[in-house]
């Protein structure tokens, strides 16, 4: 009897161990992603329409710098491999987090649509690479059973980085534009400290042709990341400025896209480790599209569920997807996983400009919802034809 006691305490020990383990790279990883995504990318969302209020641009320039942004995140997510080749991993991080911070503080100068055009742009290379990086990288170094649910912890980042944003934003914005992008930069910054003694150094695999085929992988998570474009550019404008609610509320908003977020991506780790990838990337894809069709019902109810729906699937099947990716190429994983996201991103750039040219012609936040239903139901089609 005692010796099974002693049995079952030495397996609760190396549980513990073994969390504790992946929890280290993995909080490093949620920093990386946190800033890169959350803050860099999404902490725009809250500052568009505070931006068009204060005369910095005007609505269609609004929309053309998220677009640039997504260019920008194109060009890290297909060089980021490179980078940590020739300097490391953990130096490829480390650059990546330093060029966010700048970025930020760059855009504290109101220099017209061209110097911040420049800036988002390279906040969003910034955020490409260390999304390209971060997720293989502690999915290397940690064990293979804690693989999923440490990609959810990487993963949540981006929606840690949504509500730290949306709390954020209205606070500094008290002091102005100017201020709320220093206050943001200033954010990075203290992420950096913490992420930096805790980086995984995972060797860089940069053998292309090691990687299997994944057409399927490929074309969901791309049509996918197109329909999230309205609610990851648009969202808190069309509550404000469409649905009338107050910028307090409209920020309340984009929080609670990111609480969707921060559950989405955990919960779509652990049905990763416990369902497989393809079962998941099928559940968080349906509540993807039912998120973007509550943003097409009138009125100011729906914004609520459409927010947390919208990002427990749009933003969870990024964790599903990177579990996938393990599933189907092994040690070849942070190849495939480039490879799907540099599809994800040429497809949501494209499409990030498509939707400026129509928000410009129609001024309509209701025609970009409907084209991301159709896109994100097409991505669900995919999934349920492909298993």
């Amino acid at each position: 009897m005692r010796r099974r006691l002693d049995g079952a305490g030495v397996a609760q020990s190396s549980v513990l161990e073994s969390r504790r383990s992946y929890l280290r790279p993995a909080l490093a990883g949620a920093a990386a992603t946190l800033s890169g995504i959350g803050l860099a990318r999404f902490a725009y969302v809250p500052l568009f329409p505070a931006m068009v209020a204060a005369g910095w641009v005007s609505g269609a320039q609004a929309g053309f710098l998220g677009a640039v942004n997504l260019t920008g995140y194109l060009i890290g997510v297909l060089g980021g491999r490179s980078l940590a080749g020739r300097l490391g991993t953990a130096r490829a991080l480390d650059l990546d987090m330093a060029l966010a911070a700048i970025a930020f503080a760059a855009c504290g100068w109101n220099g017209g649509v061209a110097w911040l055009a420049l800036w988002r742009g390279l906040a969003g290379l910034a955020g490409g690479v260390l999304m390209a990086l971060a997720g293989p990288a502690v999915q290397g170094a940690v064990s293979p059973t804690a693989r999923g649910s440490a990609g959810g912890v990487v993963i949540a980042g981006v929606g840690s980085g949504v509500i730290l944003g949306s709390l954020a934003v209205p606070a500094l914005l008290s002091g102005g534009v100017a201020a709320t992008w220093l206050g943001l930069a200033g954010l990075v910054l203290l992420l950096w400290g913490f992420a930096h003694p805790r980086w995984p150094d995972t060797p860089v695999r940069i053998a292309d042709g090691a990687a299997p085929p994944a057409a399927g992988l490929y074309a969901l998570y791309g049509l996918a990341g197109a329909g999230m474009v309205p609610h990851m550019v648009y969202f808190v404008d069309l509550a404000v400025r469409g649905r009338g609610v107050d910028s307090g509320l409209g920020a309340l908003t984009w929080l609670l896209f990111g609480v969707g977020a921060i559950l989405g991506t955990l919960a779509g780790g652990c049905a990763a480790d416990r369902l497989g990838g393809a079962a998941g990337r099928r559940i968080w894809l349906g509540l993807q599209a039912a998120g973007v069709a509550l943003a097409l019902l009138p009125g100011t109810a729906t914004l609520v569920p459409s927010a947390l729906l919208g990002g427990f699937g749009g933003i969870g099947i990024t964790a599903v997807a990177l579990a996938r990716t393990r599933e189907l190429a092994g040690p070849a994983a942070g190849v495939v996983w480039v490879r799907a996201t540099a599809v994800f991103t040429v497809i949501q750039a494209a499409i990030g400009f498509a939707m400026t040219a129509l928000f410009a012609h129609t001024g309509s936040h209701e025609a970009l919802f409907a084209a991301a239903l159709a896109l994100s139901l097409a991505a669900l089609g995919v999934a349920l034809r492909r298993g």
